[in-house]
């Protein structure tokens, strides 16, 4: 039945719990905002040349976009149950991080993704993946199990990050081929490819160090809460 409003108009029930639910899952529409305009900004291109944008690109999708739309995502009415973090799932979720970024920086295909278009969108369609099965398997388990589980997640994709990052900084020499790493922000070639380490070293590893200890944080409340008379 329409509800009549201030100014006369009338409005249906639905009406105003559609308006509610979109403002309620704010947080995936901010993310996918974020992740087209990233993908729609002059970092794309810069990406291709420089390695230090390719990694601000990289971080972006997976530390802000990714969690943003997680979030979105569990606050809906979608049913994402088959997404809580069992056992497999956690252990899946981290393998399937790890392969992706390992596997796109190594020196053949990252080059591959600077130099073809069709390898460069399957990359980042891959660190999106990656990004949104780790924080919608950490966070979408209600149970003190699960937040264990999704923990050990986040604390496994900080490490597996921060190794690599830390990998990349110290390198003595240049890594990747000398066209797809030009440098960028005023960077010679080899300072460009450890600024690179150095932002997945401490931005890429850091979200996921606070997310899981978050769920840390969660599970000895909860036992907390259990111990109480």
């Amino acid at each position: 039945m329409p509800v009549q409003t201030r100014g006369g108009a009338s409005a249906s029930p639905s009406t105003g719990t559609h308006r509610q639910r979109l403002v309620h899952t704010w947080p995936l529409w901010l993310g996918v905002i974020t992740l087209f305009g990233l993908w729609l900004s002059p970092l794309v291109a810069l990406s291709r040349s420089a390695f230090s944008a390719h990694m601000i690109l990289h971080l972006g999708i997976v530390t802000v976009a990714s969690p943003l739309i997680a979030i979105g995502l569990m606050r809906s009415r979608l049913d994402i149950g088959f997404l809580s973090p069992g056992l497999k799932s956690a252990l899946a979720a981290s393998a399937f991080d790890m392969f992706v970024v390992w596997a796109w920086h190594a020196p053949s295909l990252h080059e591959a993704a600077a130099r073809h278009t069709p390898v460069f969108i399957l990359q980042q369609a891959s660190f999106l993946a990656a990004g949104l099965l780790v924080w919608t398997i950490s966070f979408a388990g209600r149970s003190k199990a699960n937040a264990a589980l999704g923990a050990f997640a986040m604390l496994t994709t900080f490490m597996h990050m921060t190794m690599l990052g830390v990998l990349l900084s110290v390198a003595p020499d240049l890594i990747y081929a000398p066209d797809v790493c030009v440098g960028a922000f005023g960077f010679a070639r080899l300072d460009d490819q450890r600024f690179g380490g150095v932002l997945m070293a401490v931005f890429g590893g850091l979200p996921y160090m606070i997310g899981g200890l978050a769920l840390v944080a969660r599970v000895l409340s909860e036992e907390t809460a259990g111990e109480r008379p």
